[in-house]
């Protein structure tokens, strides 16, 4: 099985079918694979910018000598801040393989679903950020927040650093800080989708999205606050609250530092209490990322165009009929997100737990137990995954079967946990019903 690349296709979250139209550019052999993968990056792949373990080596036996994907895969993370384009090259960069946008879903991509409710209106990016062109939209978190809404299509956005330098003493301690949040609206632009022109801030903020993990929490509190009060204007008296949107709700992530680090489910903890104490109406918010429903379907969907070859008039078509998949696997550190998600997810996902990142108990989590659960997954997962079809050929060639099980049985018993989402559904759980069925494959192969 084989897929290569004319170019990047970025595929949209927005409109599936014209991005499935989009994705014929793709080319595939007819035979194509029954499985998907799903990878975290932080804890995962990732600890800060240092691969983890093998993964480099895991990630290119996806690719042929040629550089072209044998096995349809995404990364699907709640992380996020910069646009899906720039952290393809990053990670292009870091993990040596040729990563596209499309194979890439960061907790904020879903926001692009709220382009035709928010495009022309005002709001508010947390975070370092540029301003838009139409109403009025705030966008919080580190990175440049504003630059990827921008990107998503929305036409006036402003970071939530620049709206507060908007407002004299709205944050009472900015003098004891080492940075500033006096800047012009009208400084030089990192993006040619941003205007220059200047956003007047005294109309009301129609949404507030936290993009990526804010980086002056006490800032960002006091103002959110005032925004999500006053019904939009910090100044005025309160009123309705506009929508606030997290591109994730994480508690903790794995980041460079050995032990976790509070994440964006952190901050809207921390916002929700002091917004609960001084209002007289409960924070009303949505979260997007993992565990979130929405997020694995769109990843099947993604995948699925991945897979696709269009058949002979279906080209530029609406009507385009996407491969199905027998599983799906997500890969992740993080039993709360990764293996909740994937659980609620149903039907074909099958979630695998490492043990370098978030999780790192000796026996599977509690709550959340994962269909599988190992240390370095990501290495014996793709050592299969390309040594598979060798071992069909000698299971055709030989009668030799038993021998072929017993002298391969460590190697297989891990492989048949990894790529079969039955061991301990159909009471493959013991050696001897393992042996009998990998017995049974050789035979039917």
């Amino acid at each position: 099985m084989r897929f290569r690349f004319k170019q990047p296709v970025p595929l949209s979250l927005l409109q599936p079918r014209q991005a499935a139209a989009a994705a014929a550019s793709l080319h595939s052999v007819t035979k194509h694979s029954s499985f998907g993968i799903a990878f975290d990056i932080d804890g995962v792949i990732l600890r800060g910018t240092t691969p983890i373990g093998n993964s480099r080596r895991a990630l290119r036996r996806l690719y042929d000598d040629s550089g072209a994907m044998n096995i349809p895969f995404l990364f699907l993370t709640n992380g996020g801040g910069i646009p899906e384009s720039r952290r393809a090259s990053e990670l292009s960069d870091i993990l040596g393989v040729k990563i596209l946008a499309s194979q890439v879903v960061q907790g904020h991509s879903p926001f692009r679903t709220l382009l035709k409710r928010y495009e022309n209106e005002f709001i508010v990016a947390t975070g370092k950020g540029e301003p838009y062109e139409n109403e009025f939209i705030v966008a919080k978190g580190k990175g440049e927040p504003a630059v990827v809404m921008s990107e998503y299509g929305f036409k006036r956005v402003i970071s939530l650093e620049e709206y507060a330098s908007q407002f004299k003493n709205i944050d009472p301690v900015a003098q004891y800080k080492r940075w500033t949040t006096e800047q012009e609206l009208n400084c030089s632009r990192n993006s040619e989708k941003i205007a220059s022109s200047h956003i007047d801030c005294s109309q009301k903020v129609k949404a507030a999205f936290v993009v990526s993990d804010p980086v002056d929490w006490g800032r960002d509190i006091q103002v959110l606050c005032d925004i999500l009060t006053s019904g939009g204007v910090p100044e005025e008296e309160n009123g309705q609250q506009p929508p606030l949107y997290f591109a994730a709700d994480d508690l903790q992530y794995q980041a460079a530092f050995p032990s976790e680090r509070l994440g964006m489910g952190a901050f809207r903890i921390a916002l929700e209490s002091v917004f609960n104490r001084i209002h007289d109406k409960p924070l009303e918010y949505t979260s997007f990322g993992k565990p979130n429903p929405f997020v694995f379907s769109n990843a099947e969907m993604i995948l699925r165009q991945l897979l696709q070859f269009p058949t002979p008039g279906n080209v530029g078509t609406e009507d385009v009929r996407l491969p199905s998949f027998k599983t799906l696997y997500m890969i992740g550190d993080n039993p709360l997100v990764d293996v909740k998600g994937a659980q609620q997810a149903g039907y074909p996902w099958f979630s695998i737990l490492t043990r370098t990142g978030v999780f790192r108990q000796r026996e599977n989590h509690t709550q959340y137990p994962a269909d599988m659960v190992n240390l370095m997954i990501l290495y014996s997962l793709f050592l299969l995954l390309f040594t598979v079809v060798s071992v069909k050929t000698i299971c055709r060639s030989l009668s030799l079967h038993g021998f072929l099980v017993v002298s391969l049985f460590p190697i297989m018993t891990t492989w048949f946990c990894i790529l079969c989402s039955t061991p301990a559904r159909c009471g493959l759980n013991t050696p001897r019903s393992l042996i009998l069925y990998f017995i049974g494959l050789g035979t039917s192969l």
